[in-house]
């Protein structure tokens, strides 16, 4: 069935708004999701470098675990006065724009950016809508933009970009070139990953070599694989 591409814009546009508002959560959480285990890898390694010989290592008792926190848990809520948010308000952009840009609780100010992201996505995917149609093409590309959206967001907070999103996008590129979803040849998508890890690596190590200094992360040569293995 052929789609009128303002059509696909459209429909694409909704979802991806409700896409954007996800990955507003990501963007949040998955830093200091990352963070979290750094700190109980740290005090395991410590634990181990330096045992505690009064200890009964048969007996000891593990500290309690802290509250759940990850992508889904807990529930979205305020920051300021931690008053979790109604179903209404979650509504991407239009709660925002019906509370005003502030909390229904405290009054304190919420981020323009969380509806900026919002809307972001929501026309990288109608872009994708109107250039591909209503088809898995397209869906595969709004996931490439999303990805890419939310990577650049966490850089901006952190300078970090984070394995568990670099890696799959560089697989997905691939396997998907492979079927022929992107319209990338699958040996033109192999060399575009090589190529852009390498280019960023060998960038990294002639400046440490120079400079005796680290330039970038690791995450840049993964994201660089990633768009040649995609475009």
């Amino acid at each position: 069935m052929v789609v009128e591409p303002w059509l696909a814009a459209a429909a694409l546009g909704v979802l991806g708004l409700m896409i954007g508002s996800f990955l507003n959560v990501v963007i949040w959480r998955l830093p200091r999701m990352m963070e979290a285990d750094w700190r109980r890898e740290c005090a395991q390694l410590h634990a181990t470098d330096q045992p505690d010989p009064s200890a009964d290592v048969h007996t000891s008792v593990p500290p309690p675990p802290g509250p759940t926190f990850n992508l889904w848990q807990p529930a979205s809520h305020c920051p300021h006065c931690q008053r979790p948010l109604r179903w209404r308000d979650n509504i991407p952009l239009l709660g925002y724009l019906v509370l005003g840009g502030r909390c229904a609780q405290c009054k304190a100010p919420i981020s323009l950016r969380y509806p900026l992201v919002e809307v972001a996505c929501a026309l990288v995917f109608a872009h994708c809508g109107w250039r591909y149609g209503l088809n898995v093409q397209a869906l595969a590309w709004c996931g490439f933009g999303a990805a890419l959206l939310t990577l650049a967001m966490i850089d901006l907070d952190t300078s970090l970009l984070p394995d568990a999103i670099t890696q799959p996008l560089v697989w997905f590129g691939l396997v998907l070139a492979a079927v022929g979803v992107t319209g990338t040849p699958l040996l033109a998508a192999l060399w575009g990953a090589v190529a852009g890890y390498l280019v960023l690596w060998s960038v990294y190590w002639a400046f440490k070599i120079l400079t005796k200094k680290e330039g970038m992360g690791y995450g840049d040569f993964k994201l660089l694989g990633a768009m040649g293995a995609w475009l």
